[in-house]
């Protein structure tokens, strides 16, 4: 790679790019193209129909060469798409990547002015001389390599952090499986059946839960969470509340000294308890002891105490005898593990529907949720798989099932996003009832059947010859008969155009999905951003689903937007794809986008080591003063410091202040500077 001396002349090639139509058909090229000439610093300006193609970045290598070009301009799109692309370009032409600026003439200009060519070609020369007067002092920047440490991380073992969990340990790496609840499996262990091949949820799941449990590399941590989190990608120092179970597991017992103690999932304990409280996996509608297991099928087989409603009357502990498996006095405990990387796999919650008030749920009692419906109509369910009205107990004959509710709702109550995967878990309850239960009705209140899967329109059209009624419009409400306890559900049928009210025995709501409650914590605990709705965002939507603006941070399942399971269970399996790649080389290399303290302008006054989102900053003590120093593996070069620091001690490497100043010059002062 050739070096550029400090004092040399800048020789600033400039490439403009058509895109096709996508920047031409707004655009006018050639005259950004002649404009560029005509700028200070430039040495050849030229175009091509799509310059990240194979002859396009040839231009660009042969440019280098030809004019001795000393950084390079393209024109064309976001470098969040391209920008790697021309870097790699910039390379093969003997130049240092990081010579290199885009000018984003696409999405920032020629796709919003598509009306507008005149003014858009102006705007688009202004881009080009923007990034031409910083690409004129860009400096050679060297990338950085950190070592990465053979383990990984998964927070959540639903469906979609198992599959990540075993993929990553199976490709040999040391992984640890985080998950709050005491047992594995999330919300598809509450499922009856799944669509649209109808197979039992349990069946497919509980042998991925015995491969998770048994895998050698998979160091299962269940009730637990994550507290804190240091470091970064390679490096990452996760502190972990092990919440206090009570019940000790056989290798803890051994321990202790207990010799073939610990609990063996026998049950008497559960047996004695007196205290009796709701079961919050049958969503209340079962009861469930102050020592439990969720159900038969849990991983780990491990009872736990729940100490907010243990009265320590002691008689699970005398039950239990020898095997010495119960602790009342158990406390919560803290370990710090140090893994490569990360994946998240939180997943979600179900929207609080009992604030769509007109649908009275929790007021009327046979309005449930579709997650209600699972657990009644499930064969391990409260009620053994008989669909009963709540009221009574009632076998129900008319069932009304509202779609979207709480979703693609802008009232400002709901969702506006579509929560996807409702309407076909609908239609497969649709299928349960008529299979199930003689003679009975099921009517489906839908906007729009969005069956988008793999053999889901074909299940669509199954349940509609089936005999299940579809009536196309929104419930604006539901009442309750006081005396029979049967439903009316007042509609529109936007079919017929006119209003409809059908009485019904029970109303299922397909209530939206949102993110699960301790989502936020955990995204900010490992610097993660999320969209408006709460959704863990990734780093690009089309080309790096997986990953997130965290280096070493990914985003498996449901916690990054609405999906089905097997969507959630391929972005599972990319992820630890993903994730296990920086583990097998050993090493990382960083951009060089990060902050550099200048130790002789530095006061040592820290009021930037607050300011920083990414815990970049420390002050030290060097050569008997104080200064800061940055962690660069941490800093992602957002600026913050270096706009704030009131001496000018932070230099912003690629972003540095006469570059930008610069930019500002270019844009202010246009073609008379």
């Amino acid at each position: 790679m050739a070096e550029v001396k400090k004092n040399e002349e800048p020789r600033i090639g400039v490439f403009v790019c058509h895109c096709g139509t996508n920047i031409a058909g707004s655009i006018d090229i050639k005259a950004v193209m002649e404009y560029a000439k005509t700028l200070p610093n430039v040495a050849i300006a030229d175009d091509y129909q799509y310059m990240c193609s194979t002859p396009g970045q040839n231009k660009i290598v042969e440019a280098i060469e030809e004019h001795k070009l000393t950084g390079i301009v393209v024109a064309a799109c976001s470098p969040r798409l391209h920008e790697p692309t021309f870097r790699v370009a910039t390379r093969e032409g003997g130049l240092n990547p990081f010579r290199f600026e885009m000018a984003n003439i696409r999405e920032q200009n020629s796709w919003v002015h598509m009306h507008q060519p005149e003014e858009a070609t102006e705007k688009a020369k202004d881009s080009v001389r923007i990034a031409v007067a910083k690409a004129s002092l860009l400096e050679d920047l060297i990338p950085k390599s950190v070592p990465v440490e053979r383990a990984a991380m998964v927070v959540g073992a639903g469906i979609g952090g198992m599959q990540a969990a075993l993929d990553l340990a199976s490709a040999g790496i040391k992984t640890y499986l985080v998950e709050k609840n005491p047992t594995i499996g999330g919300k598809m262990s509450q499922l009856d059946k799944t669509f649209p091949t109808l197979d039992c949820s349990q069946c497919i799941l509980t042998p991925k839960m015995v491969d998770v449990f048994r895998h050698e590399n998979i160091e299962l941590l269940t009730y637990t969470e994550v507290e804190a989190v240091e470091g970064y990608i390679g490096n990452f120092d996760v502190t972990l509340r092990k919440k206090a179970r009570g019940v000790l597991t056989l290798e803890e017992a051994e321990a202790r000294g207990f010799v073939g103690g610990g609990c063996n999932g026998c049950g008497d304990c559960e047996d004695v308890c007196p205290v009796i409280r709701p079961n919050p996996f049958e969503l209340g509608m079962a009861p469930m002891k102050a020592i439990y297991i969720y159900h038969p099928q849990v991983s780990p087989l491990l009872y736990t105490i729940d100490f907010d409603s243990c009265v320590k009357c002691n008689l699970c502990v005398d039950i239990c005898g020898d095997k010495k498996a119960i602790d009342l006095n158990a406390k919560d405990e803290f370990e710090t593990v140090k893994v490569g990387t990360v994946i998240l796999a939180t997943g979600y919650d179900i929207f609080p529907i009992e604030e769509k008030f007109e649908w009275g749920y929790k007021n009327y009692d046979n309005v449930i949720t579709s997650l209600e419906f699972e657990r009644l109509i499930c064969a391990s369910g409260p009620t053994g798989g008989h669909l009963i009205r709540p009221s009574d107990g009632a076998t129900p004959k008319k069932v009304a099932f509202v779609l979207c509710a709480g979703s693609r709702d802008n009232t400002g109550v709901g969702k506006p996003y579509c929560s996807r995967f409702c309407c076909m878990y609908s239609l497969k309850h649709a299928h349960q009832i008529i299979e199930k239960i003689p003679d009975a009705v099921p009517y489906l209140f839908y906007m729009d059947i969005r069956s988008f899967g793999k053999m889901y329109e074909e299940f669509y059209y199954r349940i509609q010859d089936e005999g299940a009624k579809f009536i196309r419009g929104r419930v604006a409400n539901i009442l309750e008969d006081p005396v029979t306890k049967n439903l009316h559900v007042n509609a529109e049928d936007t079919l017929l155009g006119r209003p409809i009210d059908v009485e019904v025995d029970m109303v299922v709501l397909a209530a939206a999905v949102q993110p699960a409650a301790e989502t936020d914590a955990t995204r900010r605990l490992f610097g993660v951003s999320c969209s408006q709705d709460g959704w863990l965002l990734e780093a690009h939507p089309k080309l790096n689903p997986c990953g997130t603006t965290t280096a070493g941070v990914y985003l498996a399942g449901v916690c990054q937007g609405p999906k089905d399971i097997p969507d959630t269970v391929a972005q599972a399996e990319g992820a630890a794809s993903a994730a296990s790649i920086p583990i097998h080389l050993g090493e990382v290399e960083l951009e060089p986008y990060f902050a550099v303290c200048l130790e002789d302008k530095c006061a040592g006054c820290g009021m930037c080591i607050n300011l920083c989102p990414y815990q970049a900053l420390a002050l030290v003590e060097k050569e008997g003063r104080t200064v800061m120093q940055v962690t660069e593996a941490k800093c992602k070069g957002c600026g913050t410091c270096g706009g704030f620091c009131p001496g000018g001690a932070i230099w912003m490497q690629h972003f540095a202040t006469p570059q930008i100043i610069a930019q500002i010059d270019a844009f202010l002062l246009g073609g008379e500077q």
